[in-house]
């Protein structure tokens, strides 16, 4: 199977990509009216369900108004005031009910589709994570409403709607902000060649030269470490959702090459968007 980053484009998204941030904000929010309670805890955050779908429902909104290039500052693109600029709007935005939520984030999903249609592919937006093709940043929507998607399915203890078809759609922006969310400290005088293959499906290499890190869909030449991925344990482990550890005991991740104990490092140089 070719790489998603080079899978044919129908209008401005690659193809699926709609069909999956539409089923995905879907899904998200059959759970949240499924729930009797938004104010039970959201297992490993410090949020309540409310909260997360509140968040949710923000973000979708934001990349919907970037799409149809309205001026939306948050944060200065690194994690840390991402994370801030998250908490200060959480505090400004009152709504925590699951109906007018569930509502929000599928009517803010389709009004991205709506304006992303709208744009030339090679139009250049700035997101929060930075300057981002239309293509990037319905990747950069798909790959946080899964995030968020898993911690609300955990919350109310059903099925996640994370599967490989998209991850796959998700995978052209985490090769895009992986350069943007390195952990400095953790990388700082690391140098390493890594090969990442998604079981069954797209591969791409990420290069660390002193602490920098270069991630495209080409592969280094000679890898010091190859992981093979099962596809959602990779996206768990890239959103800060699952442990190297834990993954590997499952199953879900083998290493080789010249450095195989590298593989346990690699999400540790990374922090989650």
């Amino acid at each position: 199977m070719e790489p998603t980053a080079g899978l044919r484009i129908r209008g401005t998204l690659p193809s699926g990509l709609d069909t999956a941030i539409r089923g995905t904000a879907e899904d998200i929010a059959a759970l949240l009216r499924g729930a009797a309670d938004t104010n039970g805890p959201v297992p490993g955050s410090e949020w309540t369900l409310g909260e997360a779908a509140a968040h949710l429902a923000q973000a979708n909104e934001l990349m919907a108004d970037v799409a149809a290039g309205h001026d939306r500052s948050h944060g200065d693109g690194t994690p840390q005031s991402l994370a801030e600029a998250n908490e200060r709007a959480l505090a400004a935005f009152g709504e925590r009910g699951a109906e007018p939520l569930a509502r929000m984030i599928v009517d803010q999903a389709e009004a991205f589709l709506t304006a992303v249609e709208e744009l030339p592919a090679d139009r250049t937006l700035v997101t929060p994570l930075g300057p981002m093709s239309p293509a990037d940043l319905g990747a950069y929507l798909l790959t946080h409403m899964l995030g968020h998607g898993y911690d609300i399915a955990r919350a109310v203890s059903r099925p996640h709607m994370i599967d490989r078809t998209r991850v796959e759609l998700a995978l052209p922006f985490l090769i895009t902000a992986m350069p943007r969310v390195v952990n400095t400290p953790a990388a700082a005088g690391f140098s390493a060649r890594y090969t990442i293959r998604l079981r069954g499906g797209a591969t791409f290499g990420a290069t660390f030269a002193d602490g920098a890190v270069t991630v495209s869909p080409q592969l280094p030449r000679h890898p010091d470490c190859t992981i093979l991925t099962e596809p959602v344990a990779f996206l768990l482990m890239a959103l800060g959702r699952r442990g190297p550890w834990g993954a590997m005991a499952r199953g879900g991740v083998l290493a080789w090459g010249r450095k195989p104990w590298l593989a346990p490092r690699f999400p540790t140089l990374f922090t989650a968007p």
